[in-house]
């Protein structure tokens, strides 16, 4: 098992998560059960995935919860993008959480590979 507070790659995607939230905050209500749920939910599956892969028995297990989490990311990302092709969301608010994301990409990419290696 792995310390979550200590993994760097679980507070960034808090951290996003959080700052999706905030972004999506001013969403039109009649998203509400749309696009913006499907934004936040995406949001929130990668941190809880890492989570759920940091309490489990093996690294084995631990890759497969990081891939759900790098899954969950890309399923954001184009989620993010749409909303900004509607207009929901400006470029000023969408690039700053796509580079966010392809940080947390490339680091659970490197993670994936250390803990492979260490199997």
């Amino acid at each position: 098992m792995h310390n979550l507070k200590e993994l760097k790659i679980w507070n960034k995607a808090i951290d996003l998560t959080v700052e999706v939230y905030k972004a999506t905050a001013s969403f039109p209500k009649e998203e509400a059960y749309g696009l913006t749920s499907q934004i936040r939910r995406s949001a929130v599956s990668v941190p809880s995935n890492i989570s759920e892969g940091a309490g489990r028995n093996s690294n084995k297990e631990f890759i497969h919860f990081l891939g759900i989490a790098n899954g969950s990311s890309y399923e954001l990302q184009t989620q993010l993008v749409i909303s900004n092709k509607l207009n929901l969301m400006n470029d000023e608010t969408l690039q700053p959480l796509l580079k966010e994301i392809e940080e947390i990409q490339k680091m659970n990419y490197k993670f994936q590979n250390t803990l492979s290696n260490q199997m």
